[in-house]
């Protein structure tokens, strides 16, 4: 169902109620739901152990690159809607929701990591008020709800999950202002009450049972990772048909049914979601006794597509990478981020360093990098002084305006491989610069 029984669209939209509610963990989802909770009117405590980043976070100061949360926490701060502390035994006393929002790191086997949900679970309970709700907030695996009622070991604080669908970028604007907000619950007071939170956000809301919720946040990226792939895929073909990726997938978004968004070629995709959760997701299939060979499918097509950008690259380096230097522009797995987990860039970049290449390379996030045969630099230009070929990994913005005049005059061999098809191939030919896309001639 899209509500709770005793809740309309009109009471989602209603003026804010305040409630106590505790974060424990404040990486990526936990600060930024926690900071999200609080410009909402909540009283939120969040909790973390490590002191240096508390005591940074006290000062109003965040960790991670992400547009907007810094602003939002300092004035969830100044309204005294948001505090931080050491330890999660303490926060979570006198709370109406606790929000469970610790890593599930993948296993070599794919599958997720426990051990730290089980562990908060087990810490939290004997500090635990009675009716408090306890809300999986990280992206665990079907049953994982069952398995946070178990750490616990308290029938009067029901478990609910409420699985996160923020982007790197636009996590607070996607928290405020969501698609949906998926609530997976057996108990249905517990669900109202944690649908409750998000009175203002318009957004629809869906409550279901646990391990449906659950599912709902490994398939969305399932899914968005296939189209992904699919669109790698499609630009193989287009260049060796002699078509234009963009054309295409412009004709393509025009259908309603399939829409434009995520349909841009790349380097292949990454960062801490897709990789995770396509693997997790075959590896739950797998042990449910489904074989999930289309998913495994995408992941192979994203594995290649690495290896087909590194290949454009030896190519346009005349077929050789040993001795050869690349100017790489981009290290994070997108624009908007300094995230480096599972990045593309830094997949291609091993790559070409694995093949004899020395890469130089600027990010606007990115000041440093232990990768031997990596040099981060200063900027745009003193990556490509010296170059061989140009490559470009992330889609960031500045990137398009760049003096290609000075970078002509900066490297060794004018050639470009743009892997995002950001930079305006007429503009940098002009230049006297071969150029290569993704899909396009």
């Amino acid at each position: 169902m899209e509500l709770p029984p005793d809740m309309d669209q009109a009471t989602v939209n209603a003026p804010e109620l305040t409630s106590r509610i505790a974060v424990i963990g404040t990486g990526y989802v936990g600060l930024t739901t926690g900071a999200c909770f609080a410009s909402l009117g909540h009283d939120v405590l969040c909790a973390d152990i490590d002191p240096v980043k508390v005591d940074m976070l006290k000062a109003g100061k965040i960790p991670i690159h992400e547009d907007g949360l810094e602003a939002i926490v300092q004035e969830a701060m100044e309204a005294g809607n948001l505090n931080f502390v050491l330890g999660s035994a303490h926060a979570v006393e006198g709370r109406d929701f606790v929000y469970l929002c610790v890593p599930t790191p993948q296993m070599p086997d794919g599958s997720a990591d426990l051990s730290y949900i089980e562990a908060a679970a087990a810490e939290i309970s004997p500090h635990l008020g009675r009716g408090t709700v306890v809300v999986n907030k990280s992206t665990v695996p079907v049953g994982s709800t069952r398995l946070v009622e178990q750490a616990l070991g308290r029938t009067d604080c029901p478990v609910v999950s409420n699985p996160e669908f923020l982007r790197e970028g636009s996590a607070v604007a996607d928290f405020l202002n969501p698609d949906r907000v998926v609530i997976g619950a057996d108990d249905q007071q517990a669900a109202t009450r944690v649908a409750s939170l998000f009175l203002g956000v318009r957004a629809p809301i869906l409550v279901t049972d646990p391990a449906s919720a659950e599912t709902t946040k490994y398939a969305s990226n399932a899914f968005l990772a296939t189209k992904l792939s699919f669109v790698n895929a499609v630009a193989a073909v287009c260049e060796a048909v002699g078509a234009d990726v963009n054309d295409v997938m412009l004709g393509m978004g025009y259908d309603k049914r399939i829409g434009h968004q995520f349909l841009r070629p790349g380097p292949g995709w990454g960062g801490s979601c897709f990789p995770k959760d396509t693997r997790a997701l075959t590896r739950i299939a797998e042990d449910a006794g489904y074989d999930f060979s289309l998913l495994r499918g995408v992941i192979e097509v994203n594995d290649d597509q690495f290896g087909r950008v590194v290949d454009k690259i030896e190519a346009a380096a005349g077929g050789e990478l040993a001795g050869a230097v690349i100017g790489a522009f981009g290290l994070t797995f997108k624009a908007g981020t300094d995230d480096l987990r599972e990045s593309p860039a830094l997949e291609v970049i091993k790559r070409l360093i694995d093949r004899g290449a020395t890469v130089k390379a600027f990010d606007p996030a990115v000041s440093s990098h232990d990768m031997d045969g990596l040099e981060v630099v200063a900027d745009a230009y003193a990556a490509s002084e010296g170059a061989d070929v140009i490559t470009v990994l992330t889609e960031w913005d500045e990137f398009k305006w760049l003096d290609l005049d000075k970078i002509a005059e900066l490297v060794n061999q004018k050639s470009i491989v743009d892997s995002r098809n950001i930079l305006d191939r007429g503009a940098v030919r002009r230049r006297g610069f071969t150029y290569q896309g993704i899909g396009r001639n």
